[in-house]
């Protein structure tokens, strides 16, 4: 189950003393009053607390610190109200671990033209103050995110909640622990990676397992409990019998009710948070994990078939980035299946053999079964149902062998034309910016996966920022792409990013 923490934002003014008390006492009050107004609009998702002024070397290294030990601090929000010399927070910087924005706004909106004079500009000199922070950041090569604009601004505020929610994404990467279910799919080369380099750059941890131990947690599984959860199914989701038995389909799904059971149980006792199998490995469990593990993603643990753990890793990290978010409309692991290449009604049909999450979906959710014809097992319970529509973004983590590469396309998600009966799985249907033809061969050029963690709520500059503190490429394909750009881009990012 995704658990949520109470995550804090550590709000840091810098100044100094060149200005006298009267002057820094004005600027605490406006930085309190600053993160007392955003903690109340109701744009940001965590809560951003008031540190006292900055202006010493010694103080800014201890403060820098103490956010990189306290468990609850997810980021540091900086602001320089006045001028703050950059030398005193060369150490502090250095020294500092966690994601940091820096904020270059000012108390005032306007400039107070009646009454503006010289103690107004050396204490109001924002304009001044973050330029000089700024280039110590230029000059040490360090990470950051900058956001420019009036603090009470909404459009502002919701900038500063996107990023936010990157950071808790960046901090929580060091807790994603990955269950591999057997091993990748032979002789498959894009799901395929460094998992010792992978902790390296992003903390996780992707383990195997023997697929009968997790299939020995199933059958432990009492009957009591499958009831109750297969009646929960039965309550929830339309049921397709399709002239199959009654008796039998029931005893199918319960098949599913137990992997599910089972499944989290064994996840949970042994702290993992993302989970892959494979059809080709599945030791003494009856069916492929469908519905189960559907609902599992359902709960915020990541998945990637066949073996893929970056997508499952990908997965629970956007689970996480999106967590606690108002109206979300999902997220998922997808898979890039066949095209309409009808001229005006291109997109790319999504779907996977059985897992793809319900968070997604729109209207009705069924359950079907159906032959399987990978496997060799008997027929799996699957929910389908058809996508939400509207803008998204799709993701792919590869491993070029001396780096890895984060892919980022922005997609529009679309209903499909006609229905799809004879269809047993979950779908959807998108086009990829800027159109179907640029938006594949970018992907293709790229080096992207079939498979992807796929998201209604995140947005490709979240995305990258995610990216730029792991000290990883990003490539963004979207409104603006020409493949000529593109390939100049790739180009020159195996410069820049190659070990």
């Amino acid at each position: 189950m995704l658990k949520s923490k109470a995550y804090q934002f550590w709000f840091c003014t810098g100044s100094q003393d060149l200005y006298g008390d009267v002057c820094l006492s004005h600027v605490a009050e406006h930085s309190q009053k600053m993160v007392e107004a955003l903690n109340a609009s109701g744009n940001l998702p965590y809560e951003v607390v008031w540190k006292p002024t900055l202006i010493t070397n010694e103080l800014i290294r201890k403060t820098l610190n103490e956010a990189n030990t306290d468990e609850n601090c997810a980021g540091v929000i900086t602001w320089m109200h006045t001028f703050s010399p950059a030398k005193s927070w060369i150490l502090g910087l250095q020294e500092y671990r966690k994601p940091l924005l820096h904020f270059h706004t000012q108390f005032n909106r306007e400039i107070p033209y009646d009454t503006i004079d010289m103690d107004f500009m050396n204490e109001n000199q924002a304009a001044h103050g973050d330029r000089e922070y700024g280039h110590i950041f230029s000059r040490l090569g360090m990470e950051r995110k900058v956001i420019m604009g009036y603090w009470e601004d909404a459009d502002i505020q919701k900038k500063i909640g996107d990023w936010m929610r990157t950071a808790v994404g960046v901090i929580e990467s060091s807790h994603i622990r990955v269950m591999r279910i057997a091993d990748n799919m032979r002789n498959v080369a894009v799901t395929e990676g460094d998992k010792v380099e992978a902790q390296i750059k992003f903390g996780w941890e992707i383990d195997a397992y023997p697929v009968n131990e997790i299939a020995a947690e199933v059958d432990t599984v009492s009957k009591g409990d499958i009831d109750v959860l297969v009646e929960e199914y039965y309550d929830k989701y339309e049921i397709l019998l399709e002239s199959r038995d009654e008796k039998e389909f029931r005893e199918h799904v319960a098949v599913q009710a137990g992997i599910e059971i089972g499944f989290e149980r064994f996840l949970e006792a042994k702290n993992y948070q993302a989970i892959v199998t494979h059809f080709g490995d599945l030791g003494s469990l009856k069916q492929l994990p469908g519905l189960a593990i559907q609902r599992l993603m359902e709960k915020g643990y990541g998945f990637g078939g066949e073996g893929d753990w970056k997508t499952a890793a990908m997965v629970r990290l956007m689970k996480i980035m999106t967590q606690g978010m108002k109206d979300a409309k999902g997220t998922s692991f997808m898979e890039d299946y066949t095209y309409n290449l009808v001229p005006g009604k291109e997109g790319i049909l999504q779907a996977h053999m059985l897992e793809v999450c319900p968070s997604v979906a729109d209207g009705k959710i069924s359950i079907k079964e159906q032959p399987l014809s990978m496997g060799d097992r008997e027929d799996p319970a699957r929910l389908v149902f058809t996508s939400k529509t509207g803008p998204a973004v799709a993701t792919s983590l590869i491993d070029l062998g001396d780096r890895f590469r984060l892919i980022i396309n922005d997609v529009n998600c679309k209903k499909v034309e006609k229905p799809m009966p004879k269809l047993p799985v979950a779908t959807a249907f998108w086009t990829p910016e800027p159109n179907l033809q640029t938006g594949a061969e970018a992907w293709i050029l790229a080096g992207g996966a079939h498979h992807t963690a796929f998201s209604y709520d995140l947005t490709s500059e979240q995305m990258g920022d995610w990216a730029a503190c792991m000290g990883i490429e990003a490539v963004y394909i979207d409104k603006d792409t020409t493949i000529r750009q593109f390939k100049n881009e790739l180009l020159w990012n195996s410069a820049v990013y190659r070990k």
